[in-house]
């Protein structure tokens, strides 16, 4: 059996090597493979919204959030994990018309705040998109060994590889191109493995259970908690930018956004109803609670390897996203660097993610400050669309929406080490005090500085 689960899953890294170095262009140029320009339709970009967005982290977060807090604080995930489609899919087309030529989020917000504004919000990205980077490599590595008897550092490197042979060589061609066959797998094997367990569950009787879930008040503050920090965070990711500009048109942009925030509304509420579906027929969770991996245990050990399958390529079509994204960041922030710097990057960025991921260590408590960190700045980075908003709204904007993070705890406590205590996230237990706060603050001292200076002149495309 441990033979045939590495060839299986040495079959699946080489057929996304094969697909992506497909996709590549002999004598592309710096531009296209930093964002392959105008290239893709609707369809395209749904499934490569839905593969890149769906990491790892479905098959542990869903569930446990179902499982423990109930429908409504999943209905919050859900919505969060698609609402950054839904603003790329409105505010996308005006991004295109106000940059045309634009290939990054610092690129963007450099042209409506100027250098300072950009190197920030470079920073804040590039800080996301790594704990985002490490998060999933240590799932495949923790997925693999609770499912088999591979080695988990196998699998991590073997994952890291693979998926840099095709974006080092492709470019973000080659991650549209994997993305593409990636979404239509995981569908189809997370139809496999859900029916399966779904089939293996006790006898649920719905007199005698009553559904998971916490008070409704405190459901509410769960969802809009997740809503804020996972919509916040993924406004700051390199990856969903870069397809801003791939898109044929803004058409094009505007459908495909939708799609994939309408598909991923319906994969994390399903993943997620596994979740509940254990909680409500008394099966043992685990501790700590990893609703779905529970159904798998003691199942028939063909199940195994679609559902290791099914991980790695929802592994894989996060991080080949994010190699090229944290490239592409790291190219536009340094002007005058040559494709082969741009592919080296990508090389040596993977380094230290690979080496932070083998110790398996849980990286949730930076991730919440990651994303506590997108909350701070995602308003006042939105906000340079409107003729109104210049770099001195931006600036005291972010520095409003950091004091809003720790004010909740300061406040609360009386201290200011309290405070930025609080906003750490001690625990790793995810609280909506900071991430309301934070954009609040932002929020409103953007809307006064703004209203009290002059429109700015509005750049027309070329």
């Amino acid at each position: 059996m441990l033979y045939l689960t590495l060839a299986v899953l040495g079959a699946a890294l080489l057929l996304f090597i094969w697909l992506g170095l497909r996709a590549r262009r002999s004598h592309g140029e710096l531009d296209d493979f930093l964002t392959a320009r105008n290239s893709q339709g609707a369809q395209a970009l749904g499934l490569s919204f839905l593969a890149s967005g769906m990491g790892g982290w479905i098959l542990f977060a869903p569930p446990e959030v179902g499982a423990l807090a109930g429908p409504v604080a999943l209905a919050g995930y859900a919505i969060g994990a698609a609402l950054p489609f839904i603003v790329f899919a409105f505010c996308g087309p005006a991004i295109r018309r106000y940059l045309p030529r634009g290939s990054s989020i610092g690129e963007f917000a450099q042209a409506c705040y100027g250098n300072l504004v950009r190197r920030w919000v470079a920073l804040i990205s590039l800080l996301y998109m790594l704990c985002f980077l490490i998060a999933e490599l240590t799932a495949i590595g923790a997925i693999t060994s609770m499912l088999s008897d591979v080695n988990p550092a196998l699998v991590i490197i073997g994952v890291a590889v693979a998926t840099l042979i095709y974006t080092a060589g492709g470019g973000l061609r080659a991650s549209l191109m994997t993305d593409r066959w990636q979404a239509w797998l995981l569908l189809a094997l997370l139809v496999v493995v859900g029916t399966v367990a779904m089939q293996r569950l006790p006898h649920i009787d719905t007199a005698a259970i009553n559904m998971p879930g916490i008070p409704v008040g405190s459901a509410l503050g769960v969802a809009l908690t997740l809503v804020i920090a996972v919509t916040a965070a993924n406004l700051f990711h390199q990856g969903y930018w870069q397809r801003v500009w791939s898109a044929r048109d803004g058409a094009a942009l505007g459908q495909g956004a939708l799609l994939g925030g309408v598909i991923t509304v319906i994969v994390v509420i399903v993943v997620g109803g596994l979740g509940i579906a254990a909680a409500m027929s008394g099966t043992d969770l685990g501790s700590p609670p990893i609703p779905f991996f529970a159904l798998l245990m003691d199942a028939p050990p063909w199940l195994t390897i679609p559902a290791l399958v099914l991980a790695l390529t929802l592994v894989a079509s996060s991080v080949d996203t994010l190699q090229n994204a944290i490239a592409s960041l790291a190219v536009t922030e340094k002007s005058g660097l040559s494709l082969t710097s741009a592919r080296w990057i990508t090389v040596i960025l993977m380094l230290p993610v690979v080496l932070v991921a083998l110790q398996g260590i849980s990286v949730l408590r930076l991730f919440l400050i990651a994303d506590l960190l997108c909350a701070t700045a995602v308003v006042p980075v939105l906000l340079g669309l409107w003729s109104r908003m210049g770099s001195s709204a931006a600036i005291a904007g972010c520095l409003a929406g950091l004091l809003g993070a720790v004010l909740p705890g300061w406040v609360s406590s009386g201290s200011l080490s309290a405070g930025l205590w609080a906003a750490s996230f001690p625990g790793a237990i995810p609280t909506l005090a900071p991430f309301l706060g934070a954009l609040i603050g932002s929020t409103l001292v953007s809307l006064v500085i703004a209203l009290s200076r002059p429109r700015r002149e509005v750049i027309e495309p070329a």
